[in-house]
């Protein structure tokens, strides 16, 4: 039976990534600083603890895995992450889990280690045209991200090829692009834009204004969880190292979402814009490359996988409010 360790295990992805392994079979060991909020693991094994500790991380890191995934991070959405409150914390531990679970899997032998990074790293100054960004692989440098959040991927990214050129290893790197889903963060400040207004609008009455940041003409694309965990691990498992993204090309502006997301609740309800952070203006996932180099890139319609999000964010809120 093939083994693999899922970090960060109790998240949004890292969740979906283990029933995907173990349905192929695997057995799998889940690391997180908590249990998943909303369901059950189902990992042979689960371990609580901070990786940001190195004794820990080697304890859980304690034998050779075929698969490791490293998907735990200090992150959140735009209200946590472009603040700038929480620079020093996103920067120290996210580089802390990564120097931690990157050295206790050379000292174990372990090859195989996948790095979810983000398009955060991209430059800023390519993402200026909402109609028009520029976030092809090598497009990445010179450096400018417009967080400490895309720094500290950039760091890393590094950090995970320096080790497959210096000790052998075949790490895999992915830049993730807004990924969404049920089994997400949907409240408390670190959900992202489709949770966020998936929640507002299933709180709304009919008649209300539901507020977003800035004027809502800035765009993004949004992937559903489903075809991250179909890439990831086609990433994973492939002889090409990355960089590469991982997301949808199909950009829409963030009212357009919203309006999305009211259509589907059937409510009359408007958009209010208002001061607030909104990040780079334009972003989009560019697929050449991981078509090119894996022969895929997603294809579900953004309407199909916001139906679904909606669906149960909605379900969260009603059982909230019952409670």
């Amino acid at each position: 039976m093939k083994t693999a360790l899922v970090c960060g295990a109790g998240g949004f992805i890292g969740g979906h990534l283990v029933k995907r392994l173990k349905a192929e079979g695997f057995w799998v060991r889940g690391v997180d600083i908590k249990f998943h909020e909303y369901e059950e693991t189902v990992a042979d094994d689960f371990a609580v603890g901070d990786l940001r500790d190195q004794s820990f991380c080697r304890s859980v890191i304690d034998r050779h895995f075929d698969e490791v995934y490293q998907l735990a991070a200090d992150m959140g959405g735009a209200g946590y992450i472009f603040t700038g409150e929480n620079d020093a914390d996103v920067m120290h531990n996210s580089a802390t889990i990564n120097l931690n679970v990157l050295d206790a899997c050379h000292k174990r032998n372990i090859k195989r280690v996948f790095y979810s990074s983000s398009a955060c790293m991209y430059p800023s100054h390519n993402q200026e045209d909402p109609d028009n960004p520029l976030c092809s692989e090598d497009s990445a440098y010179p450096a400018a991200p417009d967080s400490e959040y895309g720094w500290e991927k950039l760091f890393s990214e590094r950090l995970y090829l320096a080790y497959n050129r210096n000790h052998g290893m075949q790490c895999r790197v992915a830049r993730y692009h807004n990924i969404f889903g049920p089994l997400g963060t949907w409240r408390g400040g670190k959900e992202k834009a489709p949770a966020a207004l998936c929640r507002k609008v299933a709180v709304a009455r009919e008649g209300d204004a539901i507020e977003i940041w800035g004027d809502g003409k800035q765009t993004r694309s949004f992937l559903f969880i489903d075809e991250c965990i179909e890439g990831t691990l086609r990433l994973a498992r492939s002889a090409f190292e990355g960089p590469v993204n991982i997301g949808s090309e199909e950009m829409i502006t963030i009212n357009g979402l919203a309006n999305m997301i009211i259509d589907m609740s059937g409510k009359r309800i408007s958009i209010a814009n208002i001061d607030g952070p909104t990040g780079v203006r334009g972003r989009n996932s560019d697929n050449r490359l991981i078509q090119q180099r894996l022969g895929w890139a997603p294809s579900r319609p953004l309407a199909a996988g916001m139906r679904v999000t909606y669906d149960w964010v909605h379900a969260q809120v009603m059982r909230n409010i019952a409670a």
